[in-house]
Order: C-alpha cells, then sequence, then structure tokens
C-alpha cells in the first residue's frame, strides 16, 4: 500500500476521533447543566453541531456515551496514579496526594459529573464496574503507599490500609461534594481535611 493510499483512511479515523470528541464535550456539558436523565440525544446532537444521524453513527446511545465518558475518567486518575507510585518516604506521598486530587476536586465540574455517573451506576452494572475499577486502581495505589509507610515506620499499623485508603478518598471526595453543595470553595477547607488524614495516619514519635 502506496503512502497516498494511506493518507485518507488517516484522515478519516482523524475526523472520527475528532467528531466523537465533539460529541462527548457537548454530552458533558449537557450532563452538568441538566443532568444525565434531564437529556436526550436530541439535546446533544444539538450542542455539538451535529445531525442525530450522525451522532448515532458514533454512539448507540446516550448510554454508550455515559460508558465512555466514564472509560474517560479513568485517564484523569493517571496523575494522581503517578504520585502514588513514587519512591519518596509515604508522609511526602500523602501530602502530595491530598493536595493535588484536592485541587483537582476544587472544580465544580468534576464534582458534578462524577456525581452523574456514581448515580447512573447504581442502576448500569457496566457503568458500576467501570466507576468501581477507577476507585479501586486509585485505593490500591494509595494503600501500596500505606503499607510501606507502616513498614517503614512513618505511618501507624492500621487494622485494614484497603480500607483506610478507601477512607481517604472518601474524606477527600464527600468534602469536594460539601464544598459544591455549600458553595464554600474547596482550599478554604483542604487544610482541615489535610490535618484530619495525616493525624489519623502518621506514626506518632
Amino acid at each position: 500500500m502506496t503512502e497516498n493510499t494511506k493518507k485518507p483512511g488517516s484522515t478519516r479515523e482523524k475526523t472520527t476521533a475528532k467528531r466523537r470528541n465533539q460529541i462527548l464535550e457537548a454530552a458533558v456539558m449537557c450532563f452538568l447543566e441538566r443532568g444525565y436523565h434531564q437529556t436526550g440525544v436530541r439535546d446533544i446532537a444539538a450542542r455539538a453541531g451535529v445531525s442525530l444521524g450522525n451522532l448515532y453513527n458514533h454512539f448507540r446511545g446516550k448510554h454508550d456515551v455515559l460508558v465512555e465518558i466514564a472509560m474517560l475518567e479513568r485517564r484523569e486518575m493517571e496523575p494522581f496514579l503517578k504520585i502514588l507510585t513514587s519512591k519518596a518516604p509515604a508522609p511526602k506521598i500523602l501530602k502530595r496526594f491530598i493536595a493535588a486530587y484536592a485541587k483537582y476536586l476544587a472544580v465544580p465540574e468534576n464534582v458534578i459529573l462524577t456525581l452523574e455517573i456514581s448515580s447512573e451506576a447504581i442502576r448500569q452494572p457496566d457503568i458500576a464496574q467501570l466507576f468501581v475499577e477507577n476507585r479501586a486502581r486509585l485505593t490500591e495505589a494509595l494503600e501500596a503507599v500505606v503499607r510501606r509507610g507502616v513498614d517503614a515506620g512513618d505511618l501507624r499499623a492500621v487494622p485494614d490500609p484497603f480500607q483506610s485508603s478507601q477512607l481517604v478518598i472518601e474524606v477527600l471526595e464527600g468534602s469536594a461534594y460539601r464544598s459544591v453543595l455549600s458553595e464554600l470553595p474547596m482550599n478554604k477547607i483542604i487544610g482541615s481535611v489535610e490535618d484530619f488524614v495525616l493525624s489519623s495516619l502518621l506514626a506518632r514519635r
């Protein structure tokens, strides 16, 4: 196959990827503004500036769009996983992780979209699987930090490092939800959250 015959296929792939992203971005905006259940495929198509038929060329329906968004959330966890897999002492990693994850959660759109995904996950097994897998990856990476910190004597021994790690994430996310509901900026409460988490895990000298 010559170079010239490859180019049209490559161009089509780029066009398809661009159109899919266009639809996904439109869907995210619709879900944020109206909520998942109040949004129809016609709303997404109109927001994306494509025909309904064109949307169905890329996604079978609204549910498949949400599945794709849940899969994209996995990529957003990568920077936090990178922090958690560094070789720095456990207390330093905890502080970096808390600061970075709190900054991510300080964006109301991130919190609202996560709520939309998690609420639908209760009803849809495939969405639930993606949501649980995303959180499990983060929790397991944090668990490894906790175990390493306990072994080094930097963190106190806890009965169940996985559950403790899960609680840390839930405290951060729960604080972010409260921040959005009360319109109290996350940066106003993150200091107290960090103190609470670190005082719970740091070994007493």
